[in-house]
């Protein structure tokens, strides 16, 4: 099998443009945030390669699924497009790639929205200061807006580490204690 992401990059393309066209993106990318964690479900999983069920009613338990959950509504079975979506994709045995579609969907809807996600991990909490002025520097960096999320690792003993994607800054005390100890190793 060709790698999941190679396989969910014309879904996720050719379900943007749709989106973008029908002026749904954040319904399609909530759906999709639900739809990836759905499909990595062990159980969903089984279904979807049980011989005993048809392709029809695959859709169907799909459908069922995403009824329960109002952030799914465009592929509750309701919306012909989103019943039209999972049909091409159970037909084409790629629900499995779901994730990767959400994910690449998420990237095209970001670049298209002009914004970037970044997460700060420090090793304490960072004041809501320290946050503001991270984002403002970032924004001015990287040209985007940021959508700024912070984590807290004691491990990194003191700095922080920033990414966007795959754009990393590891300014951490660990890092540098690391870099230390390979260069008094050697």
């Amino acid at each position: 099998m060709a790698d999941k992401h190679t396989l969910a990059r014309p879904y996720a393309d050719a379900l943007f443009e749709l989106a973008r066209q029908d002026g749904t993106l954040a319904d399609w990318s909530d759906a999709l945030g639900v739809a990836a964690i759905v499909a990595a479900d062990d159980s969903v999983e089984e279904v979807m390669h049980d011989p005993r069920y048809s392709d029809q009613r695959r859709v169907e338990f799909l459908t069922g699924l995403f009824g329960e959950a109002p952030e799914a509504a465009v592929l509750d079975g309701g919306n012909s497009k989103g019943t039209n979506f999972l049909r091409l994709l159970v037909d084409y045995d790629r629900v499995e790639v779901l994730p990767e579609i959400a994910e690449h969907f998420e990237e095209l809807k970001a670049e298209f929205d002009n914004t970037v996600e970044v997460t700060v991990t420090a090793a304490s909490p960072l004041t809501d200061e320290l946050s503001a002025r991270i984002r403002e520097a970032l924004e001015e960096k990287l040209g985007r807006e940021v959508i700024l999320s912070t984590a807290v690792d004691e491990e990194l003993i003191g700095g922080a580490v920033i990414r966007a994607g795959d754009f990393v800054i590891d300014g951490s005390i660990r890092s540098r204690l690391t870099k230390l100890a390979g260069v008094l190793g050697s």
